[in-house]
């Protein structure tokens, strides 16, 4: 048999690995199985390479996930696996999309955007959506009032066929100016599509419980820091803090936590993201130069250590410094 330290290193080196199963081979010098892999990539060609496992895995199915998505000097913590247990159970596509390349503005699971419902009067001070619907779309019909809510009709004739939608990534669909007609009529169509998952995100996580949602729901809510003292001047949404309590109390599976921008943030956020207990996590900073009182990049980069070692899956969007640091 080979070497141990070949197989630790060709296991890491084939991208696409679960990196921790290369420390367990470490440790195991007897009893290793291997399996060819390959996969495809556009524009890169097919990867081909080995795979190293204990005995015990053979004949099992075996999840493999980019090993970028986790800390790349840790053992990937217990109880990240489980909580895509049910996930993998009924649309085991997910874990592709989990693999998709880095994205810095759009969520990489996602694999198309729908919007039955535009716009929103929260008026946050970094919204893309209203500056772009205020200018490169201000002539087209559904912007034609700017960004006012407004129902799409026409959405409702489109059908999918599996993956991640993200429902109205152009504007706030529980906002509380939308009328529950509205959030009924999307949530109706939704329905209508049990094999493709729906991601919901929104500022006013609270108005979730009104309503009755199927199993491919994802309920995600955007919290972008824990300090209300900060945030007066950003949005008009509801508090950070009350988004915060309505995500602990809101009794559901697949929880989804986005913090983008992220804000400068308090010792105790990451505590309160645990008590939410989202399956998955997206961290970012501002994308469009709008100043905002970041945290420094080793102050984020704690959290998100800190959210791993604690069994939480963080995927990462643009990730810099803060606009104030100095490069070194």
């Amino acid at each position: 048999m080979e070497d141990v330290n070949t197989l630790v290193n060709t296991f890491e080196n084939f991208k696409g690995v679960l990196y921790n199963i290369s420390q367990k081979v470490a440790k195991l010098r007897e009893g290793i199985i291997e399996k060819f892999v390959s996969k495809f990539e556009p524009r890169k060609g097919t990867i081909q390479g080995h795979v190293y496992l204990p005995k015990e895995f053979a004949g099992k199915e075996v999840v493999i996930i980019l090993k970028d998505v986790f800390s790349k000097h840790e053992l990937l913590p217990q109880g990240t696996l489980e909580r895509f247990k049910l996930l993998f159970k009924r649309h085991r596509s997910l874990c592709k999309l989990i693999e998709r390349e880095h994205s810095t503005k759009m969520f990489s699971i996602v694999t198309e955007t729908w919007n039955p419902v535009t716009g929103c009067l929260h008026h946050c001070k970094y919204c893309w959506a209203r500056r772009l619907a205020e200018t490169r779309l201000k002539n087209s019909k559904r912007y034609s009032n700017g960004f006012t809510p407004r129902l799409n009709k026409e959405e409702f004739n489109k059908k999918f066929r599996g993956g991640v939608v993200f429902v109205s990534d152009m504007g706030d669909l529980f906002g509380e100016f939308i009328p529950d007609e509205w959030i009924e009529a999307v949530i109706k169509h939704v329905k209508k599509f049990p094999n493709t998952f729906f991601l919901f995100l929104t500022k006013n996580p609270s108005r979730y419980n009104d309503f009755d949602f199927p199993e491919n729901a994802i309920l995600g809510a955007t919290i972008e820091t824990d300090k209300d003292e900060i945030y007066g001047e950003i949005s008009k949404s509801p508090k950070p803090s009350e988004r915060i309590e309505a995500m602990i109390k809101l009794d559901w599976s697949f929880k989804f936590l986005s913090i983008e921008p992220i804000l400068d943030f308090s010792p105790t956020f990451w505590r309160k993201i645990e008590k939410i207990n989202p399956f998955m996590i997206y961290v970012g900073y501002d994308n469009y130069y709008n100043k905002l009182p970041e945290p420094t990049l080793d102050k984020t980069l704690s959290l998100t250590k800190k959210l791993r070692d604690n069994g939480f899956l963080v995927l990462e969007k643009t990730m810099r410094r803060a606009w104030y640091e100095k490069e070194e």
